[in-house]
């Protein structure tokens, strides 16, 4: 954001309802309402000409606003997804690429019983691929996501496991004409590029590709300096 902004970009965030320093409600865990909600933020603020860039689930949230409200609100020009979930992150007979339900089972049980270990597990592990050989361990990178999972709502949460793993956004993607790039990380343990951007660009219309060998879900953080030099070019072009 910061790299954003010093390059003369009006830069807005916001934070997932239930997460961050957003209210914690008790429902609405889902990709529709995401969406509604960012498009909320939009009419607000009187966004257009916007550039949307979504990482992770909050691709998924940019995916469904753009296809169904940001496009036909005349407010998008472009959008970015990145490590993003779209189509869909779950194993299926038409995707075999996608992760068994079993593993997000497993994200909802070690989340109920001990969310604060789960939260310091996940992004000293697989999130920023520190598990990996070699890798070059940033205690706090670790500590500022453990920070900020803690402030969220343990229902928003448990209930967001369902809506990034079980959304099919296929249509979502089809229905998306405006530039869109997809950027992923070879290495990326969290969200499968085979399941996820390797499919993505083939169903966008106006799609385009960048894949990063040994890149890590988390590569917005650790991999800053190359990520925000290839936003930059595309949000310029």
């Amino acid at each position: 954001m910061l790299f954003l902004l010093s390059k003369g970009y009006r830069v807005v965030a916001h934070d997932r309802r239930g997460h961050g320093r957003s209210e914690q409600v008790a429902d609405g865990h889902d990709i529709d309402h995401y969406a509604a909600d960012a498009f909320a933020v939009t009419e607000a603020l009187d966004l257009r000409n916007a550039v949307h860039i979504g990482h992770s689930t909050g691709g998924g949230e940019v995916a469904r606003y753009v296809a169904k409200v940001g496009e036909p609100a005349n407010r998008v020009v472009k959008a970015v997804l990145v490590a993003a979930i779209p189509p869909l992150m779950l194993k299926a007979d038409d995707n075999p690429e996608g992760t068994p339900m079993e593993v997000f089972e497993g994200f909802r049980t070690a989340l109920a019983s001990n969310r604060a270990q789960f939260f310091r597990d996940v992004p000293s592990g697989p999130f920023y691929g520190f598990n990996r050989e070699g890798a070059s361990v940033h205690e706090g990178v670790i500590q500022n996501w453990w920070r900020q999972g803690m402030m969220g709502s343990a229902k928003a949460h448990y209930d967001g496991i369902k809506a990034f793993s079980e959304t099919d956004q296929t249509d979502d993607l089809k229905a998306i004409t405006v530039p869109t790039l997809v950027l992923h990380g070879e290495d990326d343990q969290v969200v499968p590029i085979a399941a996820s951007a390797l499919k993505a660009v083939k169903l966008l219309p106006n799609g385009s590709l960048k894949t990063y060998p040994g890149f890590s879900h988390g590569m917005l953080t650790v991999n800053a300096d190359v990520l925000n030099a290839d936003l930059l070019e595309f949000v310029t072009s």
